[in-house]
């Protein structure tokens, strides 16, 4: 069966293009200058529409255990609302806990997708235990399961957490195998001490959330994963939802040597600050409490950070979605910030809260497609099956309107949550058409997917490397 998506704008990362786009089944087969395609019976009009390869999310949590309750969106619901909001893949982590076989935790996760996803989907996998048993399964999951990316944290101690010898072991694996390294980089021991700290002088509102764990405790911890990396032989490294201006210097500073390290940042760092939503009145800004935290406006991170999207010292925008709802979840931690669910939900909002950057001349079109699609595909072993409007790729498509309006808030939204993290924002430009493997999930604002859709994709390793 074939379709073609005729009179429209194509955005790829080396521009914008005037051409119809072919696609026959699961793929796409060929790109026509206007007016030259062959005739079809299925023809989606996409005129004074931008047309973009369906956005990659390389960083989501569902159905996350954390802190004694689990994340709100099951990988029904939050796949669902990705696709509402443009994004076609998701790469999800599944978690070894410590103790266990890296195996299982990996067979965990498969059975919590198996005909649950809406669109694509793979897998990073978070090593919760450095031992040598561990050690021998990142051979295995890289060579036989697709999963060539292993997240480590620097924090949350006697949860996640890794000293420097298990990281430097781990780092000096993937260099053997290929692996990419994501890094959680933030000092946790020293953030115990900090919490524990403002506990004790009954700080115990949101906001204490943020301010034990400082800008510096960040910047320390990715310029260590980085000097590490380094003595692993330049180890692959990708820093993971970077906040803040201290820690992008390090990045960029390794970058510029050459090195193998790359970062993310996510839509609620570009946006958001300390001061207006963490520090909302009362219990209110436990909404924004996440990990590593928002920072204060009062300094230069938001303009940083955009500024390292366009010279490419941060490589991705991602999410890190994450979400709980505010009562019976975040309300945990009333009386005790250390106990509030560490979260914020926006799979079905980055691609909007992106292309308002290109409005607001913060960024290219080029370059949204590349941070939200094209990057990703090629950091994380995807391309060029995703990431791309290119013949052999998969179909995977999304038609944009930027004469349109999203106005976001928990009465519109998709998401499994009670709250909005970005209530009464309003992004100029709209999610049109969703197609995944050419398949219309989503049209003018109706939902056409199903459960079970989302196939597994087997990933590769990374094409930046060196």
């Amino acid at each position: 069966m074939t379709k073609l998506i005729k009179g429209g704008t194509v955005v790829s990362p080396t521009g914008v293009h005037e051409n119809d786009v072919l696609i026959d089944g699961e793929k796409i087969v060929a790109l026509y200058a206007p007016g030259t395609a062959p005739e079809t019976t299925d023809t989606i009009d996409a005129t004074g529409k931008y047309v973009i390869p369906g956005g990659i999310d390389a960083h989501t949590h569902m159905q996350m255990p954390f802190g004694g309750t689990e994340a709100s969106d099951t990988f029904d619901t939050g796949t669902r609302a990705a696709a509402f909001g443009g994004t076609t893949t998701i790469i999800d982590f599944a978690i070894q806990r410590t103790g266990e076989i890296v195996q299982d935790g990996l067979a965990a996760w498969h059975a919590k997708t198996a005909g649950e996803c809406h669109i694509d989907y793979a897998f990073h996998m978070i090593l919760g235990g450095v031992t040598e048993d561990a050690l021998k399964a990142m051979d295995q999951l890289v060579a036989d399961e697709g999963v060539s990316s292993f997240k480590l944290f620097m924090a949350y101690p006697g949860v996640f957490y890794s000293d420097d010898g298990q990281i430097l072991r781990a780092m000096q694996k993937a260099r053997d195998n290929g692996a990419m390294i994501m890094m959680h980089a933030e000092n946790g021991p020293a953030i115990d001490v900090l919490v524990q700290q403002a506990l004790a002088r009954g700080e115990t509102d949101p906001i204490f959330h943020g301010l034990t764990r400082p800008e510096a405790l960040e910047a320390e911890a990715t310029h260590r994963a980085i000097q590490l990396a380094g003595v692993a032989a330049d180890c692959p490294l990708y820093i993971v939802h970077l906040s803040a201006s201290k820690a992008l210097e390090a990045v960029a500073e390794a970058r510029d040597a050459g090195r193998n390290v790359f970062a993310e940042t996510c839509p609620q760092y570009l946006y958001l600050t300390l001061e207006d939503q963490l520090g909302a009145p009362g219990f209110e800004g436990a909404k924004w409490v996440c990990s590593t935290p928002l920072r204060s406006k009062h300094e230069n991170h938001h303009r940083d950070l955009w500024k390292g999207l366009r010279s490419n010292d941060l490589s991705i925008v991602s999410t890190d979605h994450c979400p709980f709802c505010f009562k019976d979840q975040k309300d945990m931690g009333i009386g005790d910030f250390s106990k509030i669910p560490n979260g914020i939900g926006s799979v079905e909002h980055r691609v909007d809260l992106l292309y308002q950057g290109v409005v607001d001349k913060k960024l290219s079109l080029a370059r949204w497609v590349e941070t939200i699609a094209t990057t990703p595909a090629r950091m994380f072993g995807l391309y060029p099956r995703k990431g791309i409007i290119a013949p052999g790729s998969d179909a995977d498509i999304v038609l944009y309107d930027p004469a349109g309006t999203t106005r976001i808030g928990v009465d519109t939204h998709h998401m499994n949550m009670d709250y909005s993290a970005w209530e009464g924002y309003e992004i100029a430009g709209k999610v049109d058409t969703v197609i995944s493997r050419g398949t219309v999930l989503v049209r003018n604002g109706e939902y056409h997917g199903r459960k079970g859709h989302g196939q597994y994709v087997k990933r590769g390793l990374s094409t930046y490397l060196v």
